[in-house]
């Protein structure tokens, strides 16, 4: 999980591409960095932190150009604290690229070895990302050996790369003195959508994890990008878009609906918010039949008050806000460690004891990531003299987790998909239909 975006304008596009990144800061707090194209010239500024903290005044003083791109990282393969590990990573070879990345490559270890002894490409780092980022310049690299770089060129390395690499994946990258580039990998696996405004007779283009940071500059919605599909432009804004992949299939990984994404965003053209309103319906549904003494229906804090609503509504329920949440500690599953994660829910969230005690509590979550940070919450509610707790998680089942392996991930890709996008998205659907 992380967030990435980038902006092709007419005009500097430093200040937008920075408050774009802070929309998409609930994807990544571990660090942040944001890169622009003048020219030929490339800047780069990027670090462990917030986006507020990485990216001051003064560096958008020399963050000078019309194209950019940006990320926010939470880290899930390489370093926590590594600040080379932040996004853009940089190769000046060839023609000097800049690329951010938001997903997992699950055979990045056989990748390394293929990157270091065949491609001849030396990777600085354990991220996965660096991995992606010398694989796509190897690619272009040999296409254009004894050629000028052109769209199909581009084009054809990232279907090259989309038969080397497995995992989820959504890419921005600069191509010096050429354009922007941005592709997702063949099961949609992560979110990347495109929007666009016309700004004195001339396009704007923005490309984004979630439409949110679409919506905060003004951008129209156009269209999702779809899976193994790449979109290229250029400096002077001419667009062009291919699929390059084979056989691409739509498989997003639900839990962009349970937590990832913010409420306000779209994804697959579906809301976010609508989708957690059907979590907390069907939740009710399952809770309905198990006939508990509940008193109260009490959320987790943020992600899960629209499933909450919708549980206690549906089980004729009072609702009520149990928690005081302190909203500068960050997400809590995002921290390096346990004992980091335990300090941090107890200075996050605050029980409010009048809503809780002498009550049977029905404590509704977004979902259970790894079990320790709800047994800790649950402590806490008892101390507060609640008589039973109650704990549901909205999230849908997860049954087949190894979706990606090598030997069996079309069917197990299928069979996830009918669990969870069937289960939920496809209702959805229904519902906004009627």
């Amino acid at each position: 999980m992380c967030g990435i975006i980038g902006i092709v304008a007419q005009s500097p596009i430093n200040h937008a591409l920075v408050s774009s990144l802070k929309s998409l800061q609930h994807r990544g707090q571990q660090a942040a960095g944001v890169a622009t194209m003048e020219g030929t010239l490339m800047h780069l500024k990027k670090g462990l932190g917030l986006v507020k903290d990485v990216i001051t005044e003064y560096d958008m003083t020399y963050l000078k150009g019309n194209i950019g791109i940006g990320h926010v990282r939470y880290p899930t393969a390489g370093s926590a604290n590594d600040p080379e590990q932040a996004h853009p990573f940089y190769v000046n070879s060839p023609f000097g690229l800049m690329l951010a990345h938001n997903g997992n490559l699950t055979n990045a270890s056989e990748l390394r070895d293929d990157v270091l002894k065949k491609n001849h490409r030396h990777v600085r780092t354990h991220s996965d990302s660096e991995i992606l980022t010398n694989i796509f310049a190897f690619e272009l690299e040999q296409l254009t050996v004894s050629k000028n770089l052109n769209n199909e060129s581009i084009f054809q390395a990232i279907y090259n790369l989309n038969k080397r690499i497995r995992g989820g994946y959504a890419v921005v990258c600069l191509i010096a003195n050429y354009g922007l580039v941005a592709f997702r990998d063949p099961y949609g696996i992560r979110p990347l959508v495109l929007g666009s405004k016309v700004v004195d007779n001339k396009s704007t283009y923005l490309v984004s994890s979630e439409t949110c940071a679409i919506d905060i500059n003004g951008f129209e919605n156009i269209r999702t990008i779809k899976p193994g599909e790449a979109i290229i432009i250029t400096l002077d804004g001419k667009i062009e878009s291919k699929i390059c992949h084979e056989a691409p299939k739509l498989n997003i990984c639900i839990f962009e609906y349970v937590y990832l994404s913010r409420p306000d965003s779209i994804i697959e053209n579906v809301p976010v918010q609508l989708a957690r309103r059907n979590m907390g319906k069907y939740l009710a549904q399952q809770i309905n039949q198990l006939q508990l003494d509940i008193d109260v229906v009490i959320p987790i804090p943020d992600t899960s008050r629209t499933m909450a609503i919708e549980v206690a509504d549906e089980l004729n329920k009072p609702y009520r806000e149990g928690f005081v949440k302190n909203h500068f500690t960050g997400r809590t599953f995002m921290l390096a460690n346990q004992e980091q994660r335990t300090i941090a829910v107890r200075n996050k969230l605050s029980p409010i004891e009048i809503e809780i005690k002498d009550r049977n509590v029905l404590l509704v979550d977004d979902s259970i990531v790894r079990g320790t940070t709800s047994k800790e919450i649950v402590n806490i509610i008892r101390k507060c003299g609640a008589k039973k707790v109650y704990l549901a998680s909205a999230a849908p089942e997860v049954r087949y987790p190894n979706v990606l392996d090598q030997m069996c991930h079309q069917k197990l890709l299928s069979d996830y998909s009918h669990l969870s996008y069937s289960l939920i998205i496809n209702s959805m659907k229904q519902i906004i239909k009627s």
